[in-house]
């Protein structure tokens, strides 16, 4: 059982009567909003710990939402729509979307989908700091530095972060970066990595059209590399 608080945006009230019953016979608080403009009040009034937000709705879209709530909190944001092609998938990713869910979906689904969303590290797994001329890390206070200006970096980015710096030098498999960040569920979510390693590169490489840190292996993953090391 969960102690978690969720807020469920949808304009339709019968998805929010049933998300609101899954939700709190598994432990979890519930508060709700029928727009985004609604949302981003009870995100002020009641910080929750994961947002479950609807893509299609009237006035601010779901898109624009979870982009609005982005430019002031890292809260986990997992997008809900009746569509299911990758534009969309990668449309609310690139919004700053941790995870996704097709609607009709089942209720294992969509509980796989938060207990995701709602993992943190522990404490005992804080990585040594990463530190270079302009790009400092610190894993325990979750602090990321580019030429001395601070970063915000999502939750999930910033796991996806420190898996791959705590593995630098190697190559991780698509399958297993997407275990390691999302869980155990994933594994086939490629466009996931395609648009998070992207947004990780616009915000801590110098030039990410020529990636410094985070390189791509074609078909196989993704591997960080110190600068030095790369210029073997």
């Amino acid at each position: 059982m969960s102690t978690a608080t969720i807020l469920i945006v949808d304009d339709e009230p019968q998805i929010r009567r049933v998300m609101l019953t899954t939700l709190t016979s598994h432990g979890y608080t519930v508060v709700e909003a029928a727009s985004g403009e609604e949302a981003l009040e009870k995100l002020r009034a009641e910080r929750p710990d994961l947002i479950i937000l609807d893509v299609n709705m009237p006035g601010i879209s779901g898109i624009e939402t979870c982009a609005e709530i982005r430019t002031s909190s890292d809260v986990p944001i997992i997008m809900l729509t009746i569509r299911n092609s990758e534009r969309d998938k990668v449309q609310a990713l690139d919004a700053g979307a941790d995870d996704y869910v097709v609607k009709p979906f089942g209720v294992q689904e969509l509980m796989a989908r938060i207990r995701a969303a709602l993992r943190r590290s522990a404490p005992g797994d804080a990585a040594p700091p990463f530190l270079t001329d302009d790009l400092q890390i610190d894993f325990e206070k979750r602090v990321v530095m580019v030429k001395n200006n601070p970063v915000r970096l999502t939750p999930k980015e910033f796991e996806l972060l420190r898996h791959l710096v705590a593995n630098q030098g190697k190559t991780l498999g698509h399958r297993r970066l997407l275990q390691a960040v999302w869980g155990p569920d994933y594994g086939e979510e490629t466009e996931y990595l395609r648009v998070f390693i992207n947004q990780l590169r616009k915000k801590i490489e110098p030039d990410p059209r020529k990636p410094r840190y985070i390189h791509t292996e074609p078909w196989v993953g993704y591997k960080f590399n110190p600068p030095q090391a790369t210029d073997h």
